[in-house]
């Protein structure tokens, strides 16, 4: 493979899983992870993309108020719309980061009134402009990658609130493996969210669908909606819908 065509692939990845690891592209690429850090210097030092310890990470993700082009912008506002649908007065919602839950943020309505808990202070400050949102961000230490609360204390007020709805977006999703992520630590709060609430949803844009990455969160049938952006009788979820409410 040409290094022009591995740098495609590897910003592709980027942005369909918002973080990349070195040694993930090395397997996928066949190539050694030397070849994968030059790639990833080339196109950090061309803006392309964030070089971080171990893999890169997409700029949009990592700086979204910024003027960055947001991979799959219309598909994830797409995604968001739907979510709107499920939100409903008097509601306790529990969210997680990410790109598309600040798409959703941005598109609740000034007359509803819910309160949220969510371990990204990037989307607690788009829903704190909602006038009728009472917004309750838990407390942790901040991941550098992934712009949410980690570790135990996060976990920890996790188990003692009970909510209506968790809204996850996804890294990966498959029927096989259900939904999987590439970092321990964001992959333990994952799972104390879809602890803490009586439904999840998760959003995922349609080029996610049939990926999956080293971690597990949740099997599909721990998932009560997968929120996508093609029409929910598309043959492509037709897997997905045997098992959980495709929106």
């Amino acid at each position: 493979m040409l290094k022009e065509e591995r740098q495609a692939f590897i910003i592709k990845q980027i942005n369909l899983h918002n973080k990349v690891l070195s040694s993930d592209l090395s397997l996928k690429l066949n190539v050694s992870e030397d070849t994968v850090r030059r790639d990833l210097n080339e196109l950090a030092e061309s803006g392309q993309i964030l070089k971080v310890h171990g893999g890169a990470l997409s700029k949009s993700f990592h700086y979204p108020f910024s003027q960055s082009e947001v991979y799959a912008k219309e598909s994830k506002k797409e995604i968001a719309r739907k979510v709107i649908d499920l939100l409903k007065d008097g509601m306790s919602i529990l969210v997680g980061g990410g790109t598309t839950m600040i798409e959703v943020a941005r598109m609740i309505p000034d007359t509803l009134r819910c309160t949220f808990f969510t371990v990204s202070p990037l989307v607690a400050l788009e829903l704190a402009e909602r006038p009728n949102i009472n917004v309750i961000l838990l407390g942790g230490q901040l991941s550098k990658n992934s712009h949410i609360m980690i570790g135990a204390q996060v976990v920890n007020q996790l188990s003692e609130i009970k909510v209506d709805l968790c809204i996850l977006g996804t890294n990966s999703l498959s029927v096989e493996d259900g939904l999987t992520d590439s970092d321990w630590e964001v992959v333990q709060v994952k799972k104390a969210m879809i602890r803490s609430a009586k439904k999840t949803a998760i959003m995922s844009i349609a080029e996610k669908l049939g990926s999956d990455q080293n971690m597990k969160v949740c099997d599909l049938n721990s998932i009560h909606y997968l929120v996508t952006d093609l029409n929910p009788e598309d043959a492509s979820l037709r897997e997905y819908a045997a098992v959980v409410e495709t929106v």
